[in-house]
């Protein structure tokens, strides 16, 4: 199984909801160049190309829930 951290989990999800790339780098506290090398290393280890790829290898793999509710669709973490 693949372990991703806390921080790795929080922007996958905020990419899952199409939240732009520099809202996930807010939300982590980092600058734009960080979070991209921070994402390239996860797809790596994910052995994906890009962020679709990335949030449905993450789905697949139980790391992210889609809660769906009327009306609206919400992605949340898996029980971590």
């Amino acid at each position: 199984m693949l372990y991703i951290t806390p921080s790795e989990r929080l922007a996958l999800q905020l990419l899952a909801e199409g939240r732009p790339s520099g809202d996930v780098a807010n939300a982590l506290g980092v600058c734009q160049a960080s979070l991209d090398a921070r994402l390239s290393v996860l797809f790596a280890r994910m052995n994906v190309t890009g962020q679709p790829e990335a949030v449905a290898s993450a789905l697949r793999r139980g790391l992210l829930v889609v809660k769906i509710e009327v009306g609206q669709s919400a992605v949340s973490t898996a029980n971590a």
